[in-house]
């Protein structure tokens, strides 16, 4: 006995019946009725829910829909991140167009070293001599041709003035315009062109604590780099508005002098500091820092950690020699004061015209 045919189930087709007529050749008839109408056909297979079969076809689309995006929001990032790395973020262009710069490279952001490597080609020695000796102060470079700004009291009463760069090379400068009132002065330097320069950020945005940098040649020490805080703003500071400081010292002369007694005067709270700052006086709100300064650190730049410049440093405090027990000048102990950079753009065009306040 074929044993094959006992296991058929009853009604099975005959073993002479083409094998195409099975149901089963139609892949279409999936519902059922093909195999219901032919003979002998086998069980159908279960039936496929439509809503079953819709919901599998979307999720492999929904699926690649969610891929696409993500891919496209890494790419978008990595777009975003290479711009910035090549330095085409349009935010690394100068306040308001009238100072372009160089800012702190991505991979720097947020470190001293990083700030000090962009902003210190920016940041100049200055040099003021005059009928009651030399002084050395700093500057911070804010066009290609050699503008340069600095603080009043630095180059008040020079006749000659000359202005080293970062890189050793120096330049005779003239004076432009100063403005005594804020302790603020703008020199050219004759025939230069191509120069690194800053960027001016923006004081209104500087919060007590943000982390600073200040770069400067104190006590004629060519780029200097200390850091520290903000640590108080709006410091009603009063400075001399010339080199005539009644304690016989002229301001300018002792700016840089090492050794040179009681220097870079000024007034707080109703109290005279580092020596006698005259008659003739000034007083603006200042941002107080504990980053180090010291006598030629004025004109220089205070910076922010973007590598902006919010302020052009001008005065300190020093324990008297007597205090400190010293024939000389105690140096900085964490108390200097700066120009905000907005009241320096506020003064850029009445500087430009040769015109003070």
């Amino acid at each position: 006995m074929d044993m094959t045919e006992n296991l058929r189930p009853s009604g099975a087709h005959s073993t002479d019946q083409d094998p195409t007529s099975y149901p089963y050749a139609s892949p279409s008839a999936y519902d059922g009725t093909a195999y219901n109408s032919a003979a002998g056909g086998y069980p159908p297979p279960p039936a496929y829910a439509p809503t079953t079969g819709r919901r599998k076809a979307k999720r492999p689309v929904a699926l690649l829909a969610a891929v696409a995006i993500a891919a496209g929001v890494i790419g978008g990032g990595t777009a975003t991140l290479v711009g910035q790395l090549n330095g085409q973020d349009s935010a690394a262009t100068g306040s308001g167009g009238a100072v372009n710069g160089t800012t702190v490279s991505q991979s720097s952001k947020g470190t001293v070293a990083g700030v000090a490597e962009a902003v210190s080609p920016a940041i100049v020695e200055i040099g003021a001599a005059s009928s009651a000796g030399k002084s050395t102060g700093s500057g911070v470079v804010i066009t290609e041709d050699g503008e340069i700004v600095t603080n009043n009291h630095v180059i008040s009463g020079a006749q000659q003035i000359q202005v080293t760069l970062s890189t050793g090379k120096t330049y005779t400068a003239d004076v432009v315009g100063t403005d005594p009132d804020k302790d603020l002065a703008l020199i050219k330097l004759q025939g230069a062109s191509g120069l690194k320069t800053a960027t001016l950020g923006d004081s209104s945005k500087v919060k007590v604590g943000e982390e600073v940098v200040a770069i400067g040649s104190p006590e004629g020490l060519t780029g200097t780099v200390t850091s520290g805080i903000v640590s108080a703003l709006d410091r009603d500071v009063t400075v001399a508005k010339d080199d005539s400081g009644s304690s016989g010292q002229g301001q300018g002369q002792g700016q840089g002098r090492q050794g040179g007694g009681q220097e870079w005067p000024f007034e707080f709270g109703g109290q005279q500091f580092n020596g006698d700052t005259g008659e003739e006086t000034t007083t603006y709100k200042a941002l107080q820092t504990d980053a180090s300064l010291n006598p030629g650190n004025s004109g220089g730049a205070l910076i922010n950690m973007d590598g902006e410049i919010i302020g052009i440093n001008s005065a300190m405090y020093a324990p008297s020699s007597s205090a400190a027990g010293s024939g000389s000048s105690a140096g900085s102990v964490g108390l200097g004061f700066a120009i905000p950079v907005n009241t320096l753009k506020a003064d850029l065009d009445t500087l430009r015209a040769g015109n003070g306040s």
